[in-house]
């Protein structure tokens, strides 16, 4: 269970995609406008993730290292595999959440080309291939799902900064994207606070 703990603090906070690896980082600046936009793109991330990061495992350990093709199939198949469930994310929030679907518009298939999402999957997948299957899948998952809550977090208190800053008294230079890259950038700065901790 420790092992696990460090491992979501280490996903949400120390090793966080979007402020310390800087991955992600378009949805991150492009949806974090309002907080329901960026909750609803993070809850997305964080399905894609953990899912992505499972098959991806059980692609890799069934497929891939059994017969030889790891070194030069493992990126291709990762992306086809989150491309499809960024598909099958979008066609359920289109039917379930379509006002969601609307606010997040080009933003949601970007989910397939955000690097965050293959940095999970790609991040641990050689350690964690010489563990026996079960604890591989879950360890890989955890690291999946541990790592969409933390760009969720990093999207939520982007987005809760800028809408306060729609109404802040800005010099009209600082509008919109820059100073969201300078709150970006303050935000980073006080995670780095973490380092060492994991």
């Amino acid at each position: 269970m420790k092992e696990y703990f460090v491992l979501m603090f280490g996903m949400v906070f120390v090793q966080n995609f979007v402020l310390n690896q800087f991955l992600g980082i378009c949805p991150f600046i492009g949806v974090s406008k309002k907080r329901d936009a960026a909750l609803g793109m993070g809850m997305a991330v964080v399905f894609v993730m953990g899912l992505s990061c499972f098959v991806t495992m059980l692609v890799y350990k069934l497929l891939l290292l059994p017969y030889g093709l790891a070194s030069y199939l493992d990126i291709m198949s990762f992306i086809l595999i989150i491309a499809a469930l960024v598909q099958f994310v979008e066609i359920v929030m289109r039917k379930l959440a379509p006002d969601l679907y609307r606010a997040l518009g080009i933003y949601l298939p970007l989910i397939s080309t955000n690097c965050a999402v293959l940095g999970s999957t790609q991040m641990r997948v050689i350690e964690f291939a010489g563990l026996p299957l079960p604890e591989a899948l879950l360890k890989n998952t955890a690291l999946g799902v541990f790592g969409g809550i933390g760009f969720t977090l990093a999207l939520f208190l982007m987005a809760s900064l800028r809408e306060r800053l729609e109404f802040a008294p800005l010099p009209q230079p600082l509008r919109g994207i820059p100073i969201a890259f300078l709150t970006a950038a303050g935000m980073s700065i006080a995670f780095f606070a973490f380092t060492g901790i994991v």
